[in-house]
């Protein structure tokens, strides 16, 4: 009954390490878009700024 729970860990594992490996990639990839997304606004208005421009989004609040 040993080897059986052994060989179902052992079995498991591939996956289980797969699995995480493709979260750690995905978080990774949306945190540099959501990253990226802040950067691009920022730049944007402050050349709007500099043009003397209205913000984008017209009603939208700033933080």
């Amino acid at each position: 009954m040993d080897e059986y729970w052994v060989a179902v860990v052992w079995s498991l594992l591939p996956t289980v390490v797969v699995l995480g490996l493709f979260i750690f990639v995905l978080r990774g990839i949306l945190r540099m878009d959501r990253t990226e997304r802040r950067v691009y606004s920022k730049i944007e208005a402050e050349e709007r700024a500099k043009r003397g421009m209205a913000p984008a989004g017209g009603s939208q609040n700033a933080d």
